[in-house]
């Protein structure tokens, strides 16, 4: 036998031996009872993150400070506040604010309210983000799908044509309602509730927004008087091609010029990061434009429908118009969960999606809060439902913005434009808002996520079709009634690359 492999068996038998020794008894856990199971259980899904462990062992004076800086963050980041994040700031705040002025007069009108509220939206809520708000990037302001979703379930009982105040009302009401189940939601710590909503469901429910969205601007870009109501694909289009006879070729060519303008604009800044700007200023700039062209050839009066007088002043207060009881209740109230929940969920995607890229934490529970009180606030100041915005938090990103003080800037910008500026946007063409509202919603159809689910899971991309199917050739709120359906626990991811204005 060879004496080589006798050692080598008697030095493993030996470290068999040694690791025989080390072996340790453990212990079972300790029997609990079904009670201190479900107490358990309801800390770890309402309190993951512990938020009372901060004030353990700690004085009373400084049991209020740090109580102080978890209900309003700006107190967490304030005091060490410098003038290079200044200066960071106000760049990134101007930036939005080109972007934020043409958007908030677009999606007002997309929601059937006056464009002078989508500037409102723009002013107050901003400035109560910036003091509650967890995120450095978020830009908040009001947004294409709630602002279609607001306008066409109230409308389905009150025409805003036919009744402006009562609609106006609605509109403030249905506001009020969104940001008191957003705020329920984070006073009782149901963050975890926004984690079960399906990616797929969602992905299809956006982009079948988006082409009712965007087939709703051809009233706009046609130049058509009498157009539909209804949402669905089918009508829209009937509603088109039946009214060959109202199309305005000086309109048609105006909107379509834009629409390329912008369209180009954004395939720069989504090839060309660095180029963010392009696309940011690209909307105001066309307003600028557009409505230098209309004044200088009267085009008003050939064709070219305009927005006309737009009210001056900083928002009025709206606490009076508020409709709590009535036969209208139910409807605010459905409206504004509605409208609550899918601004929510886009808000804290939002919010989580550029908190990656920077590697810090935002808590869902104080976001929502955030949000919630800003809507609140909002419906007494005239504002409609507010969120971060995926488009205008991109550009806030780009543009280098260090805090919520991009907001505060954002804000001060609206609010100059509101007490001097409005007469300039009494000629702005409606054609170039329309072409503002297609250019920002193109971000919603998400044709990577959609073929990634088609790799992943067969039946979840069948549910992503029916929610597509059932917006665009039922209505919203079929679409809706789908992708709210709760699915495998994991957080909704969104797709956000940074490179320029991309999303919504």
């Amino acid at each position: 036998m060879d004496p080589i492999n006798n050692g080598e068996e008697e030095t493993s038998k030996k470290e068999i031996s040694r690791c025989s020794i080390d072996v340790h008894k453990v212990a079972p856990p300790p029997q609990r009872s079904s009670f201190e199971k479900l107490k358990s259980r309801l800390k770890e899904t309402f309190f993951p993150d512990d938020p009372l462990r901060q004030f353990k062992g700690q004085p009373s004076k400084r049991k209020w400070i740090l109580a102080a800086q978890y209900a309003f963050p700006i107190l967490q980041w304030g005091p060490n506040y410098s003038l290079s994040h200044f200066k960071s700031d106000v760049v990134s705040g101007l930036t939005i604010a080109s972007l934020a002025i043409p958007q908030g007069i677009s999606y007002a009108k997309l929601a059937n309210l006056p464009p002078i509220v989508g500037l409102y939206s723009s002013f107050v809520p901003p400035l109560v983000y910036a003091v509650l708000g967890s995120s450095r990037d978020v830009a908040v302001g009001p947004v294409s799908i709630a602002s279609l979703i607001l306008g066409s379930m109230l409308s389905q009982q009150v025409s805003p044509a036919k009744d402006p105040l009562l609609f106006l009302q609605l509109g403030f009401s249905s506001t009020f309602f969104a940001g008191l189940t957003q705020a329920s939601l984070g006073f009782l710590r149901l963050g975890f509730i926004i984690d079960y909503l399906s990616e797929a469901t969602l992905v299809g429910f956006m982009a079948g927004a988006a082409i009712i969205v965007s087939l709703q601007q051809l009233k706009s870009l046609l130049g058509i008087t009498h157009f539909t109501k209804q949402m669905g694909i089918l009508p829209v289009l009937s509603s088109v091609f039946h009214r060959t006879t109202e199309w305005s070729w000086q309109t048609i060519l105006m909107g379509f010029c834009f629409l390329a303008v912008l369209l180009v604009a954004r395939h720069v800044s989504m090839k060309r990061p660095k180029l963010f700007w392009v696309s940011a200023g690209m909307p105001l700039a066309s307003v600028i434009l557009s409505t230098i062209i209309v004044f200088a050839l009267k085009a008003q009066n050939h064709g070219i429908d305009v927005i006309g007088k737009l009210e001056e002043g900083l928002n009025p207060p709206s606490w009076n118009m508020l409709h709590f009881r009535g036969e209208y209740l139910g409807l605010v109230i459905k409206t504004g969960l509605v409208t609550g929940i899918i601004s929510l969920t886009e808000g804290i995607a939002v919010g989580r999606t550029f908190a990656a890229l920077k590697s810090y934490r935002v808590d869902g529970n104080k976001e929502m809060m955030a949000i919630g009180i800003m809507n609140i606030i909002g419906s007494s100041t005239s504002c409609y439902v507010t969120t971060g915005s995926f488009s205008r938090s991109a550009v806030n990103h780009n543009a280098g913005a260090k805090t919520a003080v991009s907001n505060v800037v954002m804000s001060v910008t609206v609010m100059v434009t509101l007490l001097l500026l409005m007469p300039l946007f009494r000629f702005t063409p409606n054609v170039v808002l329309g072409a503002i509202i297609v250019t920002a919603v193109l971000g919603l159809i998400d044709l990577p996520a959609a073929r990634r689910i088609w790799r992943i899971d067969k039946f979840d991309f069948l549910v992503m079709l029916a929610s597509f199917f059932g917006v665009i050739f039922v209505s919203v709120q079929l679409g809706l009634a789908i992708a709210v359906r709760p699915t495998n626990p994991s957080p909704v991811q969104w797709e956000c690359p940074s490179s320029g204005c991309c999303c919504k």
